[in-house]
């Protein structure tokens, strides 16, 4: 059975909320498989609101866009506080706990709480929260094969130069061994 996953990534701008879709995304499609990828922002960018749905199919994307996604990745209090009731029943919430001080007041979800913003400062790299943060979250879920996730850096941050390409995967390998030892 053809399977279809949709995954809403909210926070400031500035916190690499788009970058962790655009990043999900390519990954996928090098999978193979079927992508959307609708990026939101507020006028304010840097600071303001920023989300991205990303819809990852076996199959034909049947619409780039839910009302209720089945997992959301919640990089602050205010994405948390404004999108928990969108999020699908019995779907996944993923918390940065290090920026949101409350757990969903829904009892039926599935929640995943990562230190991301702590987790940042122990590897010295308080730009990598984000990275952290996907690395736990497909550690975690497995949507999609990690060794081939690990292989596509190069490609997936073409045109960076190196040392931020490596940056990123020291990241990403933080939040996958922390999701191994702690998820």
């Amino acid at each position: 059975m053809a399977r279809e996953i949709q995954v809403f990534i909210a926070g400031f701008g500035g916190q690499g909320v788009l970058a962790i879709g655009k990043f999900l995304a390519y990954a996928a499609m090098e999978e193979g498989k079927n992508v959307t990828w609708v990026p939101s922002y507020g006028a304010e960018m840097r600071g303001g609101t920023a989300n991205c749905l990303v819809t990852i199919g076996d199959d034909e994307v049947s619409s780039p866009l839910t009302e209720h996604p089945g997992t959301a990745i919640i990089m602050n209090r205010p994405s948390l506080d404004k999108f928990e009731d969108k999020i699908r029943s019995k779907g996944t919430v993923v918390l940065n706990t290090s920026l949101v001080d409350r757990l969903p007041k829904r009892e039926d979800l599935n929640v995943i709480k990562i230190p991301v913003n702590q987790l940042a400062e122990e590897i010295n790299n308080p730009r990598g929260a984000n990275m952290i943060l996907l690395g736990a979250y497909l550690q975690k879920t497995q949507i999609l094969e990690m060794s081939a996730v690990m292989d596509k850096f190069d490609i997936i941050f073409e045109g960076k130069k190196a040392n931020v390409i490596e940056q990123n995967r020291i990241a990403f390998q933080a939040g996958v061994e922390y999701a191994v030892g702690n998820l």
